[in-house]
């Protein structure tokens, strides 16, 4: 039996109830670009990005915060106003309730979106059906990625996840945060060459920001931005947030 297969039996087990939950953000438009959503932020990362601005989402061992019945009230009273929710974290496909979550959603009407760095890609490939939007989050060239995550071989599952969203015909858009305390001139080259040679969807350059970081971050960051790293005429054709 692949490992596939029993990740998908043991998520078919699963209950929205034993999601550790962190928070429910209010409706914004930030976290589904263009389409009023809640967050659910879901605990638990095994990456610790340099510019992570949910860095006390990391801990998987943590508690969540947050009662599935909390959610489900949450947006009962919000049917209507909203008619998107997207699962974030955290990286929410660490937790095999997340497909049962996601059904529920649904299930009361709402539309439903995820982020996801792809650090587990059979759990990803489970979920990708369940979803109408994915924004995936590619940090660098493979080769180059232990330097953003701080582990070995998360550019081969990330990008290995990329794949999987890019043929899934699931809605996706693919984003690149530009850290000037990792990242070059060349690095950020490389990756947008590299997921543009893969045939998917050009990625939107983020900047790093300091809000939510660690000290030790922020106080590295200063007042760098992406056009620290790049030139404001670079890549004029992508996006950029």
């Amino acid at each position: 039996m692949s490992t596939t297969e029993i990740d998908v039996q043991a998520i078919e087990q699963m209950t929205p109830h034993s999601l550790s939950i962190a928070d429910i953000t209010p409706i914004g438009t930030g976290d589904w670009p263009g389409r009023p959503a809640v967050t659910i932020l879901l605990q638990g990362c095994p990456w610790t990005c340099t510019y992570c601005h949910q860095p006390a989402l990391q801990d998987s061992t943590a508690a969540g915060s947050v009662t599935w019945q909390d959610v489900v009230d949450f947006l009962e009273v919000r049917r209507g106003m909203v008619e998107s929710v997207v699962f974030s974290g955290g990286e929410p496909t660490r937790q095999p309730g997340l497909v049962a979550a996601i059904r529920a959603v649904k299930e009361m009407g709402f539309q439903v979106g995820l982020h996801t760095a792809g650090a587990y890609p059979a759990k990803l490939a489970a979920v990708l059906s369940e979803v109408d939007w994915v924004g995936i989050d590619i940090k660098a060239a493979p080769e180059r990625y232990a330097e953003v995550t701080g582990q070995e071989v998360s550019g081969v599952k990330a990008w290995t996840s990329l794949e999987l969203v890019q043929h899934s015909g699931v809605d996706y858009e693919v984003r690149l945060t530009i850290d000037p305390t990792v990242h070059s001139r060349e690095d950020v080259f490389a990756a947008v060459r590299e997921v543009i040679r893969r045939g998917a969807h050009a990625p939107v350059l983020q900047q790093a920001r300091p809000g939510g970081v660690s000290d030790a971050y922020r106080a590295e960051l200063g007042r760098r931005g992406m056009y620290d790293v790049i030139r404001h005429d670079d890549l004029p054709d992508l996006a950029r947030r």
